[in-house]
């Protein structure tokens, strides 16, 4: 714990480190004390995450939790041994993301005990909104009524200070104003929104409270941990104000609380921001973020299937690196938010990247955009499901399965711990109605259903929502069986053309190779070798060449 009290000497030089310490260290304690569950040390072929809102599902007069164990213990359980619950916290926007009461189940969902009797099928990842909270919270409430404990709990601006350095995820205004009880008026640091008040962690007493309350989630359960928005923790006027040295030192004594209160609990870091940013919370590779998401992943796949062309997302995978023997990336293609562009500027060029959104518009996608320092503004990320990211309106429901699968195959042999979103593993489309409902462009990918009649769909053989769940459901199997599949197996990546992205996994004298026609035309490629195909089981014998139908996906592993 030395380590501790040194970086809370770097964050806070000019505080009372021993009060600060002391009080940190009596709640680790507690925490240790309440005898705090087994996690499983490390990850490994079988652990595929399940993204989802705790009220994904729903059965009159039932919890929501209780109506999603019994989906998820009758039809998803083989398949995930981890679940992403969404916020599920009370909420008064954003779907979740600006928390009333960071200790409280929303009541819809149930309570604490209905989260505990789904640990019992699945580790559970809890969110940990740590950059802000709700202005409906008690936190901000009393700091508008006037109580002195939460004077400098939020970060109030002259708004005649210049912030235009300052990184803007939103195009929405930086600062937003308020009246106290005493009719005083102040503006007030909102990265996200008017709802979503930053936490001031200049001030100690505020890290104090946030590490009571990751404790408090390490105490329900809680096996994976996802701080969000964490980049912009720290704030310096002058500054960006994202990815500063001391939000760096933050994370890494989040880190240090973990593994000294219930090692094996895996932390990781959600930042949508350029690839060498997004690595830089590796750390050293062992005292940072166990895992950061694969964001430039969902848009380079679905470029590369939009382009009919692998070249960017072979040279990208090339160059990958970062992770090492106690961290990984989190690899995912859909998830609550849009499908995130920062993260492959740089990588595609910017007219490519506005062409692609053009088409996608074209095809009923919606854009969210943020305000560039120059007051201008780029679009942020496409909103709509990957299934019809990946496919135009006029195809076929087998042609529109074929390239999912597609990219899910990538997803799953990719090095990672590979994540899937409800939606996707549900096959749904479009939800413009639940944008019509929110006026919000992100619900388009976060439709909620009737238990009994989303079983009714997936149940019917003809279905779309069958053929992809189904579909999903095969190759998940087989990726958890394949202990070349572990996330921490070394990856080459092989050139066979530019419409072919193909990998193989290497761990020791065993591999396995991965190809991935990317284009609706046969394709044939450089093979030799007798190889068992572990979808199939069927053993193939190829002579210098191998054809692959359109959108095919081959996994094949040598047969000496």
């Amino acid at each position: 714990m030395n380590k501790l009290k040194e970086r809370l000497t770097f964050i806070y030089e000019n505080e009372d480190i021993n009060s600060i310490y002391n009080s940190i260290i009596k709640r680790l304690n507690e925490a240790k004390n309440k005898g705090l569950r087994q996690r499983k040390q490390g990850w490994d072929e079988s652990d595929i995450v399940l993204i989802t809102y705790g009220d994904q599902f729903s059965e009159t007069g039932v919890p929501t939790l209780e109506t999603f164990k019994k989906m998820f213990d009758e039809h998803l359980a083989n398949k995930f041994e981890i679940v992403h619950i969404l916020p599920f916290y009370p909420y008064s926007s954003d779907d979740g993301f600006s928390v009333i009461d960071y200790k409280k189940v929303n009541l819809v969902l149930g309570d604490w005990s209905n989260v505990e009797n789904l640990s019992t099928s699945a580790r559970i990842m809890f969110d940990y909104v740590c950059n802000h909270i709700s202005a409906k919270s008690d936190w901000f409430q009393e700091y508008l009524k006037g109580n002195p404990k939460y004077d400098n709990y939020f970060i109030e601006m002259d708004p005649s200070i210049d912030l235009s350095s300052v990184t803007r995820p939103r195009a929405l205004p930086l600062l937003s104003k308020f009246k106290l009880a005493n009719g005083e008026e102040k503006y007030i640091w909102t990265t996200f929104s008017d709802d979503q008040i930053d936490l001031n962690f200049s001030n100690p007493q505020v890290l104090v409270d946030m590490i009571d309350v990751l404790l408090f989630y390490l105490e329900q359960g809680a096996e994976y941990v996802r701080l969000d928005a964490v980049g912009y923790m720290w704030k310096e006027v002058g500054t960006s104000c994202i990815h500063l040295e001391k939000t760096h030192e933050i994370v890494k004594l989040f880190r240090d609380i973990l593994d000294e209160a219930a090692r094996g609990t895996v932390m990781i870091t959600e930042t949508n921001v350029p690839h060498l940013d997004n690595i830089s919370y590796f750390g050293n590779g062992n005292d940072e973020a166990h895992m950061v998401y694969q964001f430039p992943l969902p848009p380079l796949v679905l470029y590369s299937l939009h382009n009919e062309n692998g070249n960017v997302l072979t040279n990208w995978a090339k160059q990958l690196g970062g992770s090492g023997k106690d961290s990984t990336f989190f690899n995912f293609l859909a998830s609550h938010d849009g499908i995130g562009l920062n993260p492959i500027r740089g990588i595609i060029p910017e007219e490519e990247i506005l062409s692609l959104v053009n088409d996608l518009k074209q095809e009923g996608a919606l854009v969210n955009y943020k305000k560039n320092s120059d007051g201008s503004e780029s679009p942020y990320e496409i909103n709509v499901t990957y299934l019809d990211a990946l496919n135009k309106q006029s195809y076929s429901d087998d042609l529109r399965v074929k390239r999912f699968l597609l990219a899910h195959s990538i997803l799953l042999t990719f090095p990672g711990v590979p994540a899937v979103y409800i939606q996707s593993m549900l096959g749904s489309r479009n939800d413009y109605k639940g944008v019509e409902q929110t006026g919000m462009n992100r619900s388009i990918n976060r439709q909620k259903y009737d238990l009994d009649e989303i079983l009714t769909e997936l149940n019917n053989e003809e279905s779309l929502r069958f053929k992809v769940f189904s579909g999903l459901t095969e190759i998940i199997k087989v990726r958890k069986d394949e202990s070349l599949f572990h996330p921490n197996v070394s990856m080459e990546v092989l050139d066979l053309g530019e419409k072919i992205f193909a990998i193989k996994r290497v761990k020791q004298d065993d591999s396995i190779v991965i190809l991935h026609n990317l284009s609706s035309e046969e394709v044939s490629c450089n093979l030799n070798g007798k190889f068992m195909n572990i979808i199939t089981g069927v053993v193939e014998e190829f002579k210098d060449n191998i054809t692959l139908n359109s959108y095919q996906f081959l996994w094949l592993k040598p047969i000496n």
